[in-house]
């Protein structure tokens, strides 16, 4: 049977782990964490041949390859589900363990995330960028 000791540090320790996991669940103020239908992103001009654009109230990153089609990632990181905030230049990173993604496959570049993001469908309608389910 644990001792007293052993049973409050471990009442003590309960709230500061349930604030790491709510510091890193995916969507905490009602965005989904990845779109559920298709949605409109913007102009299509807006992403440049070998560039990529982060839409971060989406969770969605958009690249384009130099052939000029489109790939779409959802921006919840595979490591602990925290929605990745920063792109520089083709590089996601995680604010919460520095795991980076590749905004042009998905694929990680930096641990500790070892799953690559989702791929999303995406596409470009009448000069807009449509991604999510159905796009």
């Amino acid at each position: 049977m644990p001792g007293r000791r052993t049973v409050l540090r471990g009442a003590a320790l309960a709230p500061v782990a349930g604030i790491a996991l709510t510091a890193c669940s995916g969507s905490g103020g009602g965005t989904p964490a990845t779109p559920t239908a298709p949605v409109d992103l913007g102009a299509e001009s807006e992403i440049a041949e070998g560039g990529a654009k982060l839409y971060r109230d989406r969770n969605v990153v958009v690249s384009r390859a130099g052939n000029g089609s489109l790939r779409a990632f959802s921006t919840i990181c595979t490591h602990a589900g925290c929605a990745i905030n920063k792109l520089q230049g083709t590089t996601l990173v995680c604010p919460c363990h520095g795991s980076e993604f590749d905004a042009a496959t998905g694929k990680v570049l930096r641990e500790p995330a070892t799953e690559p993001l989702k791929e999303l469908p995406v596409e470009a309608k009448g000069g807009k960028i449509v991604a999510g389910p159905g796009a």
